[in-house]
């Protein structure tokens, strides 16, 4: 017989396992089905999902180290610290990712445990409907000959996604490579391609340059940052291109890519053209960051007529809720931004509903984050998004320049852009590109939240000296009262 639940999870990424934990402390009996062993070395299944084994934290994890060596090579300096014979230890570097991610997906594994979830490992699919049971096939699990059958009231699809790679271009996570394998490099490459200019692909080549490597990227698009604010795209523009020396090719068309050998080395030939014609980028490790594409194959979705839409992600309403009773899903296998705290806000509100509450997402509050140097953070509209929609605005913008903190610090980069509406001064928009940029933006998201006005903001006392009182003065900057600008 098969065994029951009240809810069953298909994926252990962060909108699976928050909305398992969020359930099973709601009084609910839950499991979740996880299928990847993220190259564990026993072959067991890890918990986490692409953000957490190789995505959002390893990324995160190398990209301080990164920033370390740039700031011992480059900014030290200034302060009047002399370094000799600095290096780079690779391999180290690489284990201190690894062990990071090793503590946080054991530490799901307690969490499940602590709150009662039940792990099913293997690959989850829907097989029908019996008795207001939905079934559930569970296979390809560690040591597991056959397959296992559960049954549950409700079911979760958060399978999540994986990186989109490009015809012709065969990646092998080792000469060329996907956002994973970038994070595993055993060298710094002295060449490095990357194809896609978006946060993915920025992040990635900020790490690698920061230590050492000459990186290119191309970029598809003609725009430069084209989701952002266009003055915080220029300001990352001038940044990235200008001061930092990181190579960028808008609108181009990639042609043929190939590899060869010069002498032991090998070598990628990428073939590209844009408007200044058609040039050749050679490279010793090229990443192609093109996006994310949804994980429902082999989810049994046409065998119980769950809908997917034209880009094969699972059609939801406001409340995740799909076109089957009691069948939701969340994160990346559904509509909007693949972001992994989009996903567990996701869970949260599922888990709620399933129990009777009243759980809900603020998708106009949802905050973006580029972890490159500078980070660049938003949450709201852009200028460019409330021009079309016709909405007036008022804007206050605020150099890092004009903070003592900021020049305590050594790094006065950009500045805090806040929009608010003409007539209401609601907060519209908050637009940061400079230091600390993740850690600010969370302020804007509490204002924007609970409907607060710029005056607001400009109302509360900030602590002196600190990054956040450049918030403060763009919100005094919104009424045209800035007192340090």
């Amino acid at each position: 017989m098969a065994k029951q639940f009240d809810l069953v999870v298909i994926g252990a990424g962060p909108g699976g396992y928050i909305a398992a934990i969020r359930a099973a402390q709601l009084g609910l009996s839950t499991a979740c089905i996880e299928s990847e062993p993220y190259a564990d070395p026993k072959g067991a299944v890890r918990l986490g999902g692409t953000c957490l084994n190789v995505g959002c934290i390893p990324s995160k994890a190398l990209l301080r180290s990164s920033e370390l060596f740039d700031e011992a090579s480059r900014g030290f300096a200034m302060h009047g610290i002399a370094v000799e014979g600095l290096k780079v230890d690779v391999p180290t570097m690489i284990r201190r990712k690894d062990n990071i991610v090793t503590q946080l997906t054991t530490g799901i594994r307690g969490l499940f445990k602590k709150n009662k979830v039940t792990l099913l490992a293997g690959r989850g699919r829907f097989v029908g409907r019996e008795d207001d049971l939905w079934q559930l096939e569970v296979t390809g699990g560690v040591g597991k000959d056959s397959a296992e059958m559960v049954a549950a009231r409700h079911v979760i699809v958060a399978t999540g996604s994986s990186a989109r790679h490009l015809d012709g271009i065969p990646v092998d996570n080792k000469m060329i490579c996907d956002s994973s394998g970038a994070l595993s490099f055993d060298a710094v490459p002295k060449r490095l391609g990357v194809i896609g200019a978006g946060v993915i692909g920025l992040e990635l080549g900020s790490v690698w340059q920061r230590l050492g490597a000459d990186v290119t990227v191309l970029e598809a698009l003609p725009d430069f940052l084209a989701a952002a604010d266009p003055a915080v795209a220029k300001e990352a523009w001038k940044t990235f291109t200008r001061k930092q020396g990181l190579r960028i090719h808008l609108g181009v068309k990639i042609g043929e890519v190939t590899q060869s050998k010069k002498g032991r080395e090998s070598v990628i030939r990428i073939e590209y053209e844009n408007n200044e014609g058609a040039s050749t980028l050679e490279c010793d490790r090229l990443i192609v960051s093109v996006g994310r594409i949804p994980n429902t194959t082999g989810l049994g979705a046409e065998i119980v007529g769950l809908k997917l839409d034209d880009r094969g992600r699972v059609e939801v309403n406001q409340n995740c809720q799909t076109n089957l009773e009691n069948v939701w899903a969340v994160g990346d296998v559904v509509r909007g931004p693949m972001l992994a705290h989009k996903g567990m806000e996701e869970g949260v509100m599922v888990a709620e509903r399933i129990a009777g509450q009243a759980g809900h997402v603020n998708y106009d509050a949802i905050p973006w984050v580029i972890y490159t140097h500078p980070e660049i953070a938003w949450v709201g509209k852009t200028e460019t998004e409330l021009k079309n929609a016709g909405v007036d605005f008022r804007s206050g913008q605020i150099p890092f320049l004009a903070n003592g903190r900021a020049l305590g610090q050594g790094d006065t980069t950009g500045f805090v852009k806040m929009l608010a509406d003409a007539k209401t001064d609601r907060i519209l928009g908050v637009h940061v590109i400079g230091a600390n940029a993740s850690e600010l933006i969370a302020e804007a998201v509490v204002a924007m939240e609970f409907g607060a006005s710029a005056e607001d903001i400009a109302r509360i006392c900030h602590a002196h000296p600190s990054l956040s009182e450049t918030m403060h003065e763009a919100a005094l900057a919104v009424d045209k009262r800035a007192l340090h600008f």
